[in-house]
């Protein structure tokens, strides 16, 4: 493809990701190069690149053409307004790869040209842009991250801004971690050990390692490290009963089928038959052989027969995503202040119904990845003043039991991590305790 063919398949993504403001970008982008399998990988790297650059500074892009009177700006002048202001290049130079010659864009009309024209010569970053856009983060976020991280947020939106690495997880149910980074460079991928998580492996660029055969042969899991610590805490061993509520596509299942080393039960619950059909395939491939899945549905009786006999039960609860927003800057767009209302109101009442599984003397695990405290501190204060049975597990004493030797990353009362002070995604777990009866 020419330079200004791959603009236009850009300004083609970008235009997909803006028509559907409530699904997620990546997910758009596959169906999207799944409809243009003529779009080679180099190719289809570029396009990607371009059209991501605009979508990681989608809140100041907008920022720039408020001051000018534009509330929605075409995909076309937001990703000629990231070229000017993050990428330095002229409008000229714009205008040129706006040709209308075989499959580039059509040509910058006179009031496109004037816009961008406006631009040229200013940063990305001005001092008088409000801390949303400056920070280049949610105004219905802030008030919740300047309470988490007070005068260090910006450090902190700064480490947001920055690409994630690839973490992997070794699994241990088929192989050391030293036998998985040997598989991995016999590949050709350089992978280092993490330092908090005892399984973890990390890529410092983003590398297809599902085609790899240490993927394909369930050696590895893709997982950041923050969510592996998630399942370190929860400290299932072998011959437990344990319940993972919100199994998903089974991440942190398949890490504590490891910890167990395949002995003991394991659940993995969820709402959604596919996503449980996904797990599925992702257990086989780990042979995972000491777990089941179960479908939750409205009136389930299930709950009530293993009402208070599981000695874990992990809920890694569905949120805002705030502690992601490195590795899916649309998010930042995506989510807005009524669906932090909502989901904290779900949050309560799936910890309400997970609580029940827990046996006498057992543990509750409660972790999102979320950097917001109505998702967390608060989120657990309410839990515990409705449910007076449990007591939290101060942190750094279940950290030393599961890790002993290695530093805990912070003093507690529960995990909080994030991507400037640990180099993971945000992520927070609580360990709750019920009371022996």
């Amino acid at each position: 493809m020419t330079p200004a063919a791959r603009l236009s398949a850009a300004i083609d993504l970008l235009s997909a990701v803006e028509a559907s403001p409530r699904r997620p970008a990546d997910a758009i982008a596959n169906d999207f190069f799944r409809a243009r399998r003529y779009i080679g990988g180099s190719d289809r790297r570029n396009v990607s690149e371009r059209a991501w650059g605009a979508i990681r500074q989608r809140l100041r892009l907008a920022w720039h053409f408020s001051e000018m009177g534009i509330a929605s700006p075409s995909a076309r002048l937001l990703l000629g307004a990231h070229l000017i202001l993050a990428e330095g290049w002229s409008v000229d130079g714009v205008d040129q790869n706006f040709s209308g010659e075989r499959f580039a864009a059509s040509p910058l009309g006179e009031e496109e040209r004037a816009l961008l024209g406006k631009l040229a010569g200013r940063p990305l970053v001005l001092p008088r842009m409000p801390d949303g856009p400056r920070l280049n983060l949610p105004e219905w976020a802030m008030p919740g991250l300047v309470t988490r991280f007070g005068d260090k947020l910006a450090e902190e939106a700064a480490a947001m801004e920055e690409a994630a690495p690839l973490d992997l997880r070794a699994n241990l149910l088929k192989v050391t971690r030293e036998a998985a980074l040997a598989a991995l460079a016999a590949e050709g991928i350089a992978a280092t050990p993490t330092p908090l998580s005892p399984w973890g492996m990390r890529i410092a660029d983003r590398r297809p390692v599902s085609a790899t055969k240490a993927f394909l042969e369930g050696l590895i899991e893709v997982q950041d490290e923050g969510s592996q610590l998630v399942a370190l805490l929860t400290d299932a061993r072998p011959g437990m009963r344990v319940a993972d509520f919100c199994a998903g596509a089974a991440g942190k299942t398949l890490a504590l089928a490891a910890t167990m080393a395949n002995k003991g039960h394991i659940v993995a619950c969820d709402t959604s038959a596919a996503r449980l059909e996904g797990a599925g395939r992702r257990l086989r491939r780990a042979d995972v052989n000491n777990s089941e899945r179960h479908l939750l549905t409205s009136g389930d009786k299930w709950r009530k027969r293993n009402s208070r006999k599981f000695d874990r039960v992990l809920v890694d609860a569905p949120c805002t995503g705030t502690g992601t927003w490195r590795r899916n800057p649309d998010a930042r767009i995506r989510t807005n202040g009524r669906d932090l209302a909502e989901l904290v109101l779900k949050q309560a009442m799936i910890l309400d119904d997970a609580s029940e599984l827990v046996r006498p003397g057992g543990r509750l695990v409660y972790a999102t990845c979320s950097l917001l405290p109505e998702e967390d501190e608060m989120q657990m204060a309410a839990f515990l003043e409705r449910h007076q049975d449990f007591t939290p597990v101060p942190f750094t004493e279940v950290w030393d039991a599961v890790r002993p030797g290695v530093a805990a990353p912070g003093p507690g009362p529960y995990m909080a991590l994030s991507p400037g002070s640990h180099g993971t995604d945000g992520f927070f777990a609580a360990v709750l305790q019920r009371q022996p009866s």
